[in-house]
């Protein structure tokens, strides 16, 4: 099993270590296009108008600065790095070193800025949303897509994929639909079913916690993911197609 999750839109920087190390990180045949997403960045955080190129606003300023030096900036695991309602409720912190060794292993982070990393690799805090276009690089999910399904393929390869990705994410890659299980969550009250934001993160969140925590073997397919997910919550599984992934729907009381 693996499980696909999204960056956090803020980030928590590292308070000292070394600089990112780009060979080092999973996936390094995606060290040159992580190049050159970093230094087009770098180039339209240094202008007058990086932050509305960028969608941020003047509160965010520092970070958009920060963006100019980050083959400088210290740099940490992506556990800590990314912060926020998904990752609060995922809880890493509070994971006995087992269950650590277990999440390294299976969480995998789609990101505007590296492609794709893994849990323990070691990255520097920045801005930058899958959603935005950079120069001599263009839109970031059309500039991953090819490469990260070149890249990912023989990593998903006879694993469970647990699509915890938002929207903008899913553009970046469509991993094997047959294997592939996209999450969504859902509020119920008096029959009427709404679709929620904040709680979906909080929920997938939560649904990656249990998956790394509890007993027993991994899930292995889909029937068994919907199995292991209504030890917790009220579940339906939707199945996909040959070109849609199966569906978990999660529903909470409204």
């Amino acid at each position: 099993m693996l499980i696909l999750l999204p960056p956090s839109e803020g980030k928590t920087p590292a308070d000292a270590g070394a600089p990112v190390d780009l060979a080092k990180l999973q996936f390094p045949e995606l060290s040159q296009a992580r190049q050159e997403v970093l230094e087009a960045l770098a180039a339209v955080s240094a202008q007058k108008n990086a932050l509305s190129h960028l969608g941020v606003g003047a509160s965010l300023a520092h970070e958009v600065v920060r963006n100019t030096r980050l083959d400088l900036e210290p740099a940490a695991p992506a556990h800590s790095i990314y912060s926020g309602v998904l990752y609060d409720a995922l809880g890493y912190g509070t994971m006995t070193p087992t269950q650590k060794r277990k999440a390294d292993d299976a969480v995998v982070v789609v990101s505007g800025l590296w492609g794709a990393v893994g849990f323990a690799d070691s990255i520097p805090a920045y801005r930058l949303s899958m959603s935005v276009g950079l120069p001599g690089v263009g839109k970031l999910a059309s500039y991953w897509k090819p490469k990260l399904g070149s890249a990912l393929s023989s990593h998903v390869q006879g694993h469970l994929l647990v699509d915890c990705r938002s929207s903008t994410y899913l553009a970046a890659w469509a991993p094997d639909p047959a294997r592939t299980v996209a999450v969504n969550v859902f509020t119920e009250r008096d029959g009427t079913r709404k679709v929620v934001s904040h709680f979906a993160k909080h929920t997938r969140g939560e649904l990656a916690r249990h998956l790394l925590t509890r007993r027993g073997k991994a899930p292995e397919t889909p029937a068994q993911l919907a199995k292991a997910a209504e030890e917790k919550w009220a579940v339906e599984l939707v199945a996909g197609s040959a070109r849609k992934a199966h569906t978990l729907n999660i529903i909470l009381a409204g």
